[in-house]
């Protein structure tokens, strides 16, 4: 198995030498980076291109390491012992399976992302640890032992919001995505506007890059926010000439809302332009 990007999904080279390494060495892949640097879509892409199964678990404050791996139902028994269900005396039956459950008991290997994985307790990776190393668990309630058929390809995605335990650092093999230079971000561009104007594409990334430049925004723009953009100036026909500097002079560029998300950024950003237009 080897990983070189797809039709829609262009791969650096650092990341596709990350993605094949934690492939080899059959460890879980840790991708961290700025939101909206395709760090989610990497994993529905890699599926796409090994033709795998993708399993998702996407990661909440409120997850548990536990949800992963299976949860009993004891609610649902004891509503049907109420009512007399002959299956109440099987307790298999109310087992719910997690995704790594659903990952390990696949005949055909599989791709199992855990999206944003800093968003839950601190304990949540370590909890993680043992079933993630040897890709077993026990279930307590049925007394069997739950065995991956085929090691799937673990995804694990972080947006840095926490520290991850030490522990569970040795076990990934880690890859930070660097946010894309100018070239590798036409490329980009490339695959969801193959036919834009090269005049319009080409202020269009002077006026992102000058703005994620700009010092003191909280949230720079992202990627996904710049694909965007460029949809809606494609989509109301904005020429040109609306996205050219005046006079040399910075100014605000058209649509600005696709690509500043918060009342301080878009302030700052305001200021500077004044600032530098007096």
């Amino acid at each position: 198995m080897s990983f070189s990007g797809t039709d829609k999904y262009i791969v650096g080279r650092e990341l596709q030498l990350a993605v094949n390494a934690a492939i080899t060495l059959e460890k879980p892949l840790l991708i961290k980076g700025e939101p909206g640097t395709g760090k989610t879509m990497l994993a529905e892409e890699l599926a796409k291109s090994l033709d795998a199964e993708l399993i998702q678990w996407h990661i909440k404050s409120t997850t548990k390491a536990q949800q992963g791996l299976y949860e009993y139902d004891a609610v649902s028994r004891l509503r049907d012992s109420q009512l007399g269900d002959e299956k109440v005396h099987n307790i298999a039956n109310y087992i719910v399976k997690g995704k790594l459950w659903q990952a390990f008991e696949s005949n055909k290997r599989s791709i199992l992302l855990i999206d944003e994985i800093d968003k839950a307790d601190i304990e949540f990776p370590n909890d993680l640890l043992l079933e993630i190393d040897k890709m077993e668990f026990f279930v307590y309630e049925t007394q069997q032992v739950v065995k991956a058929k085929q090691r799937p390809i673990v995804i694990i995605t972080s947006n840095n919001e926490k520290e991850l335990p030490d522990a569970f650092l040795r076990r990934c093999f880690f890859h930070y995505i660097q946010f894309p230079e100018v070239e590798e971000m036409r490329q980009i561009v490339d695959v969801h506007f193959p036919n834009i104007k090269k005049e319009l594409l080409n202020q269009a990334l002077q006026s992102f890059f000058d703005l994620r430049d700009v010092p003191g925004l909280r949230k720079k723009p992202s990627t996904s926010e710049l694909i965007d953009w460029l949809k809606l100036l494609v989509a109301e026909d904005i020429p040109i000439e609306a996205l050219q500097n005046k006079d040399g002079k910075q100014s605000i560029p058209p649509l600005y809302g696709a690509l500043l998300k918060n009342e301080q950024d878009i302030h700052l950003f305001e200021k500077l332009v004044f600032m530098a237009r007096r």
